[in-house]
């Protein structure tokens, strides 16, 4: 992995790197990542499709990018985070891999991230923010969809 001196000069030489050509503003081709090695593009999209059958982090990845983006990127995505780990792995003996697991993008959101970007936004614009619980706390409002009211019945 000498050859390579980095994740990204991998992905790069694998042609799964994004490609951004730009004129005047204008994005310009297909956004293709170009002819790269057919045989490991190949495995690495059969790796990823596998993948997005999985409980795993892989899989959970797969299926946002795919419902957002279609299929055809979720691969290209997750076989590039794939490759980039197996670069991580063969490059470093001392590396361990550690699947992140399903749940990883439902504990990233939440009230408390919500309260600390806003705090951030405020001190970015020069409000020294300090913050004190409300005197009863009340849970978390519920998505909109739980907390609808059926309309009263009415006898025809």
């Amino acid at each position: 992995m000498t050859r390579f001196p980095t994740a990204a000069h991998l992905a790069s030489w694998a042609k799964f790197s994004p490609t951004i050509s730009a004129s005047a503003g204008k994005k310009k081709g297909k956004n293709a990542t170009g002819k790269g090695n057919h045989y490991l593009a190949r495995v690495l999209g059969e790796a990823a499709v596998s993948a997005g059958q999985t409980d795993t982090f892989l899989g959970k990845r797969y299926r946002r990018i795919a419902r957002r983006r279609g299929k055809k990127k979720a691969t290209v995505a997750v076989g590039r985070s794939i490759l980039i780990t197996v670069w991580h792995l063969l490059s470093d003996p001392e590396a361990d891999f550690v699947d992140l697991g399903s749940g990883f993008y439902d504990t990233r959101g939440g009230p408390q991230r919500a309260i600390r970007n806003h705090v951030h936004h405020l001190e970015a614009l020069g409000y020294k923010v300090t913050l004190h619980p409300p005197p009863n706390p009340r849970p978390f409002p519920a998505p909109l969809a739980l907390r609808r009211e059926l309309p009263p019945a009415t006898n025809l």
